[in-house]
């Protein structure tokens, strides 16, 4: 059974606090949209997928047992809450998608003459509370359609890679690049899974290594900088990692470190995959260099909980996120297929 970071039932929404694993599995309530906000922007909740799920359930938390005079006044709180639900991570894509998703439904519900105000309000949940097992769904299939792709022409059990955190963690469940190495592990085709720690938040290390332990995955974790040593040691078949947010042409927003892994991958010749929904691509962006990347706070890099561990005084430069060329990807694994960054910009969405 997999990790459940994400609570949801009938207006009530818990969310399992990511800072304090693996020390302390605790979970923590979410009162409204200002709780959702918080949790996100202060990475309790973290993966673009569980950003989106738990920012619009903070939402339907906050107006599920409020009344509302009219559909214009339900419609504007919507698009106030939801704009102020997007800032509190602008990298990850995904939220701001559900955002407009929503916003359209709204125009539509607005419209229709014959629905009234709780039939309204009642649309809106509906609509959020199904995003919770559609992502589910959607990880399934990622997994199924990545394991099916590193497996092609091979009949031995596989070495692979990761980085940073994909799974239930970030996900409503099963995960998106850990999903695809858990599906290849349910295959029995899984000899090892090598994991970074990821720096500066250490969520390959605390969270992945947590996933892969409880799964009793044969795993080991290797820091940031042991990469290239690694695939020049070891014969690694495939590396497999997330993605907050794509670019028509492919290139990927990830969690800072994965640019540097998919230049040494190119150099060794391992296949280097991206695993994401087909929410995480942005085909409104012609590339990567129009993806804004969020900047941490230098504490994160300074400190490890209240411990200094550089010298103070020192300057820190603490991106999130890097971006990874197009050409350095050898596919993009999502939940209706596989494939490649320069077949992205004639797919669409699908709804």
């Amino acid at each position: 059974m997999t990790l459940e970071a994400i609570k949801y039932k009938a207006g009530r929404l818990e969310i399992l606090d990511q800072l304090l694993l693996p020390a302390e599995s605790k979970y923590i309530p979410i009162a409204g949209v200002k709780d959702g906000w918080n949790a996100i922007h202060k990475m309790q909740v973290r993966g673009a997928p569980a950003i989106a799920i738990v920012g619009c359930l903070s939402f339907v938390v906050e107006i599920y047992d409020k009344q509302y005079d009219s559909k214009a006044a339900l419609k504007n709180e919507i698009e106030e809450q939801l704009q102020y639900l997007v800032t509190s991570r602008p990298t990850a894509v995904n939220l701001k998608l559900a955002a407009d998703e929503l916003k359209s439904l709204i125009a539509s519900l607005l419209a229709n003459q014959d629905m009234n105000v709780e039939g309204m309000k009642k649309s809106v949940i509906d609509s959020i509370e199904k995003m919770l097992q559609k992502d589910i769904n959607d990880n399934r299939a990622i997994g199924e359609n990545g394991a099916n792709a590193l497996l092609k022409g091979i009949d031995r059990p596989l070495k692979l890679m990761t980085h940073c955190n994909t799974g239930s963690l970030a996900t409503a469940g099963y995960g998106t690049a850990l999903g695809v190495i858990r599906s290849v592990n349910e295959r029995n085709l899984l000899d090892h899974v090598f994991c970074t720690e990821t720096r500066p938040y250490n969520q390959g290390a605390r969270l992945t290594a947590y996933e892969l332990v409880h799964d009793k995955l044969p795993a080991t974790l290797i820091t940031d900088s042991m990469v290239a040593a690694l695939l020049n040691s070891r014969k690694i078949d495939a590396i497999i990692v997330g993605a907050d947010r794509v670019a028509a042409n492919g290139d990927t927003a990830n969690k800072i470190g994965t640019y540097q892994m998919a230049v040494v991958a190119k150099h060794h010749q391992v296949p280097f995959y991206v695993a994401a929904p087909f929410t995480s691509i942005d085909v409104a962006i012609a590339d990567g260099s129009h993806i804004k990347i969020e900047e941490r706070p230098e504490r994160e890099l300074t400190h490890i909980g209240e411990l200094r561990i550089a010298a103070p005084g020192i300057g820190c430069w603490n991106p999130a996120f890097d971006v990874t060329p197009a050409e350095l990807i050898t596919g993009i694994i999502t939940e209706v297929g596989v494939f490649k960054p320069s077949e992205l910009a004639e797919k669409v969405r699908p709804k």
